[in-house]
């Protein structure tokens, strides 16, 4: 088994006054050559956007991007004409595929919102951009593990990828076990609040721990804890 744990607080950093970004891995002004990629997973952010602020409308291609709201709402708008709002509990997915353009804005006047945005590398390139979301019932993951994003699962979003990711909530002493969905699969936990020991390796909100060359993940929540779990392919073909 090989672990890799970013702690919290060596995350890069970027703040714009309207934007107080944290990354995971390397993005815009951030750069460490030892934090490029975890497998299939690129970009881990976790955002807090102003009210009324947010990303003008932009391109991306050939990468599968996550949204999942914390607090507050998103509203999406992208040059397929697809106008939406996202909001806590729900999860949004774009396959940029052979090119997009889009925007994501705090929805609200009155309140900031946190948001993580993830990117994927895609299995296929050059799909048809898609999007989808979906809305998950909260009590559906109290101490229980729930995918909210799959390949293959009809109650998850659907990702150009062979990834799986989950959301739980475990209150404080609950064990889980996780099995990681396929040969050659990683997981990369992200602790959203909380804390929790995974596999033998302490975590604290806002860190992120990177499992593979293992079938499973034993997690054990050392208070109420909040978790995200991000199951991808290690080996991939970056072009």
């Amino acid at each position: 088994m090989k672990t890799i744990l970013h702690k919290a607080n060596t995350r890069g950093h970027n703040s714009f006054g309207w934007l107080n970004s944290y990354h995971s891995f390397s993005f815009g002004q951030y750069y460490n050559p030892e934090r490029i990629h975890f497998g299939a997973l690129r970009v881990l952010n976790d955002d807090t956007v102003q009210e009324g602020m947010g990303f003008g409308k932009h391109p991306h291609d050939n990468m599968e991007i996550v949204s999942i709201p914390l607090y507050g709402d998103l509203h999406h708008n992208d040059s397929t004409g697809r106008n939406e709002i996202i909001r806590q509990h729900d999860v949004q997915i774009m396959s940029a595929g052979s090119g997009i353009a889009h925007s994501e804005m705090n929805a609200n006047k009155d309140k900031e919102v946190k948001f993580l945005q993830i990117w994927v590398f895609p299995k296929e390139h050059n799909i048809t951009p898609r999007y989808q979301q979906k809305s998950f019932k909260p009590e559906d993951r109290i101490n229980q593990i729930l995918t909210v994003v799959a390949p293959d699962d009809d109650h998850a979003v659907w990702i150009n990828q062979d990834a799986w990711f989950s959301l739980a909530n475990l209150n404080k002493d609950v064990e889980k076990e996780y099995p990681i969905h396929q040969q050659g699969n990683g997981v990369y936990v992200f602790l959203i609040k909380g804390t929790a020991t995974i596999n033998g390796v302490s975590m604290e909100e806002r860190d992120g721990l990177g499992v593979s060359d293992t079938n499973l993940l034993k997690i054990k929540a050392d208070s109420d804890a909040e978790i995200l779990l991000i199951d991808v392919p290690m080996n991939i073909q970056l072009t």
